[in-house]
């Protein structure tokens, strides 16, 4: 059985860096969600998420770090014009936008599971929304100095 990576160095080339992992030894089952670090909506967007995976499904990473340029460089996105979270499923496929956002939701279960009703909104009406937001996040927002450090209990959470 091919493991996660097998898979991704046959879909992207190379190797992926150990760094993927984290702290996890069970990083080929997560989920990765690459944010904004500096950016106040996307922190609390991620405390969001991070307060509602009950089943564990995500680990997280800032666009600005270094495994998250690996991981954008890997898939040849364009961060240039893709202003937006990023989740990546690997071996699988990556979301950007509002459609990242909705996959995000969906994972979350529960109630959250009612978001796949914006699905029927086409992407690219949800996608100016989700760029007019991400447009302005921090003139509404504000912005941090530098990217969130988590607390002890959530480093587990994050790539290296």
């Amino acid at each position: 059985m091919l493991g996660f990576d097998s898979i991704a160095a046959y879909l992207w080339g190379k190797e992926i860096d150990s760094r993927l992992r984290g702290n996890d030894s069970t990083m080929e089952d997560k989920k990765i969600i690459l944010f904004d670090g500096v950016c106040n909506l996307c922190n609390n967007a991620v405390q969001f998420v991070i307060k509602r995976d009950k089943k564990d499904i995500f680990r997280y990473a800032a666009l600005q770090s270094d495994i998250g340029q690996e991981l954008v460089a890997q898939r040849q996105i364009d961060t240039s014009k893709i202003d937006s979270i990023i989740l990546i499923e690997p071996g699988v496929a990556y979301y950007t936008k509002s459609d990242a956002a909705l996959e995000i939701a969906q994972d979350l279960g529960g109630i959250w599971k009612l978001s796949a009703i914006f699905t029927w909104i086409p992407t690219s009406i949800r996608d100016r929304i989700y760029d007019f937001v991400a447009k302005n996040r921090y003139k509404w927002f504000g912005k941090q100095d530098a990217c969130m450090i988590p607390t002890p209990e959530l480093k587990a959470k994050f790539l290296d």
